[in-house]
């Protein structure tokens, strides 16, 4: 019998704090001597990174010896928001890459399933962006199907970019959830870049936006954190069977957004409150097309309300480090000279 088998654990493990007095809760990371690394934020969290380091640790494994290739990625919708920043990040690191869209080959198109197939061939992980949102009915079958292809063909870490608050999005969560795959969700509140990247930076160019927003809050998130955390879903270990529900630091009105732009662009800009059918009078003036338009309306009536406007804490449980602000986001965008009264082009995500 070994005389050591029941000598306590004496091994170390590290723990990191990061402290920011005008927020709450506390975030960090645990590390153990065989290389283990979580992040965790607020107490619950920290509790639940010491439970995977234990069984991390009983396995036996070196975790700093685990390395290998990077995985061959299709990235679905890999023109999108998103889905180019992924794609760029994953260049970025020696990542195989393959763009997931019409345009390229071998296509790819969520509307044509017999794509799908020859698309993941080859593939080890993959990013999913659903068009024309993981929100609409359709996603639901689209998802199951595509995650038991992907299955199919050997390619089982999926990483489902998803709405936070959306009732089909979460049906489709569930899909993925149950598909018997590597999965990661991430789950995201609206976009920063939906005032720079599409027809509201039109808008903002001429000097005004008019929505239906009223004054419910959003905690905008910026799509380059999005990419950050869906990029090491995908090429990290740890983030499999993880939600990660992703806001920025701050909850403003669109109102308020509008008005932080036009201090980082030094112009007069107005915020403008219409109706919803003046709204959808309106895209159709600028040749939205009818499925995004419908998208919209169901964003700003039913997704738009006060309960998504609470702060979450995904960027730091994934990241270990706090999401960009909506100023610095506008500062940055502003530098382009996207809102210096040149017309923009309208954007549809693939």
């Amino acid at each position: 019998m070994d005389d050591e088998a029941g000598a306590p654990d004496d091994r170390l493990l590290s723990v990191q704090l990061d402290l920011h007095l005008d927020r709450q809760p506390i975030s960090g990371r645990l590390r153990s001597e065989r290389g283990a690394d979580e992040r965790f934020v607020g107490w619950l969290g920290f509790v639940e990174a010491l439970k995977r380091v234990h069984d991390l640790e009983g396995t036996g494994a070196n975790m700093s010896e685990r390395t290998s290739s990077p995985m061959p990625t299709l990235v679905a919708g890999g023109t999108g928001k998103t889905g180019r920043r992924v794609a760029a990040r994953l260049a970025a690191r020696g990542v195989p890459t393959r763009i997931g869209s019409r345009s390229v080959r071998p296509p790819f198109d969520w509307a044509d399933r017999t794509t799908w197939r020859p698309t993941l061939e080859g593939m080890h992980a993959a990013y999913i962006a659903y068009y024309p949102d993981v929100a609409v009915a359709s996603s639901v079958d689209a998802i199951r199907d595509f995650a038991e292809l992907a299955l199919a063909a050997g390619c089982r870490r999926l990483v489902l970019v998803s709405g936070r608050g959306e009732v089909g999005a979460q049906r489709a969560e569930e899909a993925l959830q149950a598909s018997g795959a590597e999965w990661t969700i991430v789950r995201c509140s609206w976009f920063m870049q939906n005032f720079s990247e599409n027809f509201f930076a039109e808008m903002l160019a001429a000097g005004e936006l008019a929505l239906p927003a009223g004054d419910v809050r959003a905690p905008f998130v910026d799509a380059d954190d999005i990419a950050d955390v869906a990029v090491a879903a995908l090429t990290e270990d740890g983030h499999a069977g993880r939600v990660y529900e992703l806001t920025g630091p701050d909850a403003l009105t669109h109102a308020e957004a509008v008005e932080e732009i036009g201090r980082a662009t030094g112009r007069s800009l107005r915020y403008v409150e219409i109706s919803v059918d003046d709204f959808v009078s309106a895209l159709v003036g600028l040749g939205v097309p009818t499925e995004e338009i419908d998208l919209l309306r169901y964003l700003f009536t039913d997704v738009l309300v006060d309960a998504n406007a609470s702060i979450a804490f995904g960027v730091e449980q994934a990241l270990g480090r706090a999401p960009r602000t909506f100023r610095d986001y506008a500062r940055a965008a502003a530098a382009t000279g996207v809102w210096q009264g040149t017309a923009v082009g309208v954007h549809t995500q693939e």
